[in-house]
């Protein structure tokens, strides 16, 4: 990508719109999901669905002024504080009493990436958190994006038990402080 196009780009992200998810943009969120993660990572179309009629109020799409879909972050209450395997295809209802929020995907276009979308995400959801009271916001990552969460705040806690994807993830966990 030429410099002027990335700088045109930049540009779209000062007027990005986050908001609660619906179904009419499942299709948008799928093309996402797959190009962001592996087709074993990656959910399928029919979790992504219960996810957005389940977990709408913890589930995020960022958009530019113009209304495409450029990211998207998803997340499930939980009374545990880290994600299990079953997670990834079974979510049910966030419940008012679950102390965590657990991000599922979080995920950007290729051509939008490294614009501050996914940070923008991040601290979105960790202001749905808050107004949840949820005590912490959890999630697992490849060794590659430990660094990117880290940065945002979050704290590398070790080794995941989940073995989705047949992948070595690691715990990271932001703490919310009211």
């Amino acid at each position: 990508m030429m410099k002027h196009e990335k700088q045109d780009l930049s540009a779209l992200t000062e007027k990005l719109i986050i908001e609660n998810v619906n179904l009419s943009v499942l299709t948008e969120v799928m093309m996402i999901e797959t190009t962001g993660f592996s087709a074993e990572e990656a959910a399928t179309e029919t979790a992504m669905r219960e996810r957005i009629e389940k977990v709408q109020d913890t589930f995020l799409v960022a958009k530019t002024d113009s209304g495409k879909v450029v990211g998207f972050i998803v997340a499930c209450a939980s009374k545990v504080r880290y994600i299990t395997d079953e997670l990834f295809e079974n979510v049910r209802k966030n419940e008012e009493a679950d102390d965590y929020l657990l991000v599922l995907s979080l995920a950007v276009l290729p051509e939008f990436q490294h614009q501050g979308i996914a940070g923008k995400l991040l601290f979105a959801l960790e202001n749905v958190a808050k107004k949840q009271q949820r005590k912490a916001i959890s999630l697992t990552c490849l060794a590659e994006k430990v660094g990117f969460y880290e940065a945002n705040g979050y704290c590398n806690e070790g080794v995941s038990t989940s073995s989705h994807a047949r992948e070595i993830w690691y715990n990271l966990v932001l703490e919310l402080a009211y």
